[in-house]
């Protein structure tokens, strides 16, 4: 044993050697500490790590040239708690801190300043080993725990170093220099330092998602590359089977446009001289096909775009212009682009395609016959039963649709045997669909007849709907067309409408401001917004309150009445909402009072999941109230009636469906 010393403790210290067992914690990091390391001669408890003896007051530390770090008792914050911006672990003791919000354990510290000092000479008495860690334990700690400090990667492919002190690093990691000449940045050494700043790379153009991180970097030059970019990362020659011919590096210090992607890039790109192309390093392994949310058929990657009519092409996604003079991806068979960084910026919102020969979702819809023009005028569909006929037909306008309950207009499927319509847009939806909106990665399967609330608009249908087989959600047809990525047109507006699933604001419709992050149909060219629900409300609508169908009206030219008021409640009505109007009688009304409750509830039809022996019929009481076989209240509102005459079971719809009818109000979404 070395002669006592006391390190500023009130007993002298004495220095424990490696054969001895410690269980205790250092008393000025708070860290366990294990030989050698110092112990109070009087066994009072107290231990030091050796690092820890004598730390300076003020540390000039390689990782952070631009501040002096200084040694405090306490961290300068309200909690007295700190991370350390090292080991990103929680610390309540003397801290190692700067005034840029940089804040280092003093092991961590001292530690990697030894390193840095030494050229990683530190480490040379540290064995080599195998890797002891699988990060599929299971074990949370473990996986925590398996991550080389230097670059943050696992350990577990790797041989590393295994300190005591809590340090890992793979053995390649702990070759690394401290300071190097690089090709991308020929001007000054790249020094190995903490990545303070949070700048960027420069040759990959992306920042650490692992806290601050380790970088080379150049402070003057403000000049900021990944462990990885500046090593193995450059690799001369690149070979990827998703492009035909491999990328050369192409080491230099400008900045470019990358042909892959449209973005721009600088000090190292990537060239095919075959191709005449220039990417980024992540670029040269773009999937080649892709299948999107955004979108119901496959997308191809395409290095440029040629558009014959000169065109304007908006990304279905952000809805801003793609420049086709760079890449993108692409759908041939629908005209539709999307960026790539906007394709790529979810993965979980794609899945790369690899048979190009995939068979895409199936149809709904069997074609029997088409006209001269190859338009499908006799088709099946898997939802009816008979045979559906292409209109026009003689009194199908005052129908709705079976998929969305919205008026029939052209073009529009029905059927010749029984009372069904189906819009054309609504019969050619595919049995399996992926609804961008929805949380879950599995398409949505198409439903029938079956009380639903719709996860986005919140209404009630018993109508089509896609349902989730994974969380069980459901969208009715009318939200899933009206969000299908691309531009919509509005019988109320000239311009197209985008929708903006972010967007917050008054609605030209309702008047009101979103309240919820339901997004908004807006218009690129003034200033018109649309809620969703506003959106999709019924062009056309018939109401006992009038013998004529009454329209959907975004203007009240009544000049000569200062007043105006709802035929149906009688109470006054904003002039500049949107209102339903019959320009024959002059009747106007509320949208609200007009659609009354449940508007797209289906009455009449069958509904057979309540455990009944007979099919029920929905139907809406208005006289003669039987009392309800479920609660033995009056039948006032929707109801479920059995079909067989002899049989007088009735039940509210809310005694025993799935989904109680709230009727919601579009002001409130």
């Amino acid at each position: 044993m070395e002669e006592p010393r006391n390190y500023g403790h009130q007993h002298p210290l004495l220095l424990l050697n490696e054969d001895q067992l410690i269980v205790a914690d250092c008393s000025m990091c708070g860290v366990k500490v294990s030989t050698p390391c110092f112990s109070c001669a009087q066994d009072c408890g107290f231990y030091l790590h050796k690092v820890c003896a004598e730390p300076p007051l003020e540390l000039n530390h390689p990782f952070h040239p631009h501040h002096p770090l200084l040694l405090m008792q306490n961290a300068p914050y309200s909690s007295g708690l700190y991370i350390c911006n090292l080991c990103h672990l929680k610390g309540n003791k003397f801290v190692y801190h700067c005034s840029c919000d940089l804040d280092f354990h003093i092991k961590c510290a001292l530690f990697t300043f030894n390193i840095s000092e030494n050229h990683l000479k530190e480490l040379e008495h540290v064995a080599l080993q195998h890797p002891l860690i699988c990060p599929k334990s299971g074990d949370r700690e473990l996986e925590d725990g398996a991550k080389c400090f230097l670059c943050c990667e696992p350990l577990a492919n790797y041989t590393y170093f295994s300190l005591d002190c809590g340090f890992n690093l793979h053995k390649k990691c702990a070759k690394l220099s401290f300071k190097l000449n690089h090709v991308c940045h020929r001007k000054h050494p790249l020094v190995l330092q903490f990545n303070t700043e949070q700048f960027s790379c420069k040759i990959c153009g992306e920042t650490s998602g692992k806290g601050l991180g380790f970088i080379y970097g150049c402070s003057p030059c403000k000049f900021a590359a990944h462990l990885k970019c500046v090593s193995a990362a450059l690799d001369l020659v690149i070979g990827d089977k998703r492009h035909e011919h491999p990328f050369s590096l192409f080491p230099r210090g400008s900045s470019f446009i990358c042909d892959a992607c449209g973005i721009e890039g600088s000090y190292a790109s990537y060239i095919c001289c075959t191709c005449n192309i220039m990417v980024h390093k992540k670029c040269t392994s773009l999937p080649r096909i892709i299948k999107s949310k955004w979108h119901d058929h496959n997308l191809f990657h395409k290095y440029f775009l040629r558009i014959e009519d000169f065109r304007v092409l908006d990304c279905i996604m952000c809805n801003y212009e793609v420049s086709t003079d760079y890449g993108s991806y692409y759908c041939s068979e629908c005209d539709v682009i999307l960026h790539v960084k906007c394709a790529m910026k979810d993965k979980d919102s794609y899945e790369i395609v690899e048979n190009e020969d995939e068979v895409p979702n199936e149809s709904s819809i069997i074609v029997i016959e088409r006209n001269n023009a190859g338009e499908a005028t006799k088709v099946t569909h898997f939802m009816h039963m008979h045979n559906l006929m292409l209109g026009p037909f003689v009194g199908g306008y005052e129908n709705s649709c079976e998929g969305c309950m919205l008026p029939i207009t052209d073009p529009f499927y029905y059927c010749t045997e029984c009372v069904f319509f189906l819009h054309k847009a609504c019969a050619e939806l595919p049995k399996m669909k992926n609804v961008w909106r929805h949380r879950c990665r599995e398409p949505l399967a198409l439903i029938s007849y079956k009380g639903i609330r719709c996860e986005q608009c919140r209404q009630i249908s018993n109508t089509f709907a896609y349902e989730c087989s994974e969380c069980e959600g459901q969208i009715c047809l009318r939200c899933v067309i009206a969000l299908t990525p691309g531009a919509r047109t509005c019988l109320k507006h000239e311009h197209p409408l985008f929708f903006y699933r972010d967007y917050k604001g008054q609605c030209n419709a309702c008047g009101f401001t979103t309240r919820w992050a339901g997004g908004a149909f807006c218009c690129k060219d003034c200033n018109f917004v649309l809620h969703l629900q506003c959106f999709s409300l019924p062009i056309t609508v018939r109401h006992k309150c009038d013998e004529h169908l009454l329209s959907l009206t975004n203007h009240d030219d009544n000049s000569y009445s200062e007043n105006h008021y709802c035929d149906i409640c009688e109470k006054s009505r904003f002039p500049d909402r949107w209102f339903y109007h019959c320009a024959k009688c002059d009747t106007s009304a509320h949208v609200d009072c007009v659609l009354e409750k449940y508007p797209f509830f289906k009455l009449g039809s069958i509904y057979e999941e309540t455990g009944h022996p007979h099919p029920l019929t929905i139907v809406k009481k208005k006289y003669n109230y039987p009392d309800c076989d479920e609660c033995s209240k009056p039948c006032e509102d929707v109801a479920l009636e059995c079909s067989e005459l002899e049989c007088k079971y009735i039940v509210h719809w809310n005694c025993v469906a799935p989904y109680p009818l709230k009727w919601p109000s579009r002001w409130d979404m």
